[in-house]
């Protein structure tokens, strides 16, 4: 013990002594960091004069004109930016991605035959007077697959002239979108009544197309949203008249029997459903709905 504390006063003695004479001490080799050397052909250095003297300068070879140099302490590091780069940045790119994805089930909505099934669904349930039956999952689920089954041909025609060309760069991304969208404006003329586009093109102030090619797709959208809200509300009024003529009869036969406090949906309804499943009319509502698009 009286050794350890010899040997401490020994050590603090040193170091009064360095301290106070201005001596420096002596550090060992093995604790002195190494030069840092830039590796071969990657980081040259070469000299600049300054006002402060002479700095050293880490230049990239072949740096553009256009590099970013930073001066820490004296060292100015130059850091090679890439010149002439096309298209957006990567924060745009993604800002514009995320707004197209808010807006694409409102746009595939409106220009597939998504919104007559949708109407058509809604129609049947109303007649019938099942309030909440189907559900809505189901209801959406039913019209989004019929919708995949009616535009099977649009949407086969869009992968082979847009889709599959530009994944194997036949095309550019611009020629893709362009056949994308030729394909779904031919279905849209195809289902859009002459006089819904006429009075849309009148209301644009535009000069009467040619062709189907001429008319805008800004045109073209109300137009055929128009002409698919009045055929899905024409065939609403078919589903309902059978169904009215039920709830007719029965209001007669309860009040002929005397039975005014009786709610009449509530007994024509067993008898809606009975005759809508004897006639097989979800086969039949089906078959009405894609025969509208052939």
């Amino acid at each position: 013990m009286r050794l350890f504390q010899r040997s401490l006063r020994a050590l603090l003695a040193l170091f009064l002594l360095i301290s106070l004479s201005g001596g420096e001490a002596v550090v060992p080799p093995f604790l002195v960091p190494p030069p840092l050397v830039a590796p071969s052909g990657t980081i040259t250095t070469a000299p600049t004069t300054t006002v402060g003297g002479t700095d050293a300068t880490l230049t990239t070879p072949g740096a553009s004109p256009g590099s970013t140099k930073v001066n820490v302490g004296g060292l100015v590091v130059s850091i090679d930016q890439p010149q002439g780069t096309a298209g957006w940045s990567s924060a745009v790119s993604l800002l514009l991605l995320i707004s197209v994805l808010a807006v694409a089930p409102s746009f595939l909505m409106m220009v597939t035959s998504f919104t007559r099934i949708i109407i058509v669904l809604g129609f049947l349930r109303r007649a019938l007077g099942t309030q909440t039956l189907p559900p809505n999952q189901v209801m959406v689920g039913l019209a989004l697959f019929l919708t995949l089954f009616v535009m099977a041909p649009t949407l086969n025609r869009i992968n082979s002239e847009a889709v599959q060309p530009f994944m194997s760069e036949q095309i550019t991304q611009q020629v893709a979108l362009d056949n994308a969208k030729s394909a779904v404006k031919d279905f849209m003329l195809k289902h859009t009544r002459k006089n819904d586009l006429a009075l849309f093109i009148r209301l644009a102030k535009e000069e009467r197309p040619v062709s189907a090619a001429d008319v805008s797709f800004t045109t073209l959208v109300p137009a055929f949203i128009t002409s698919e809200l009045k055929t899905a509300f024409q065939m609403g009024f078919i589903i309902f008249l059978p169904f009215l003529v039920i709830d007719l009869v029965i209001s007669a036969v309860l009040m002929a029997l005397g039975m005014m406090m009786l709610p009449p949906v509530v007994v024509s309804l067993p008898f809606k459903i009975l005759v809508f499943v004897l006639v097989d009319g979800w086969v039949l509502l089906m078959q009405g709905l894609v025969a509208s698009y052939g």
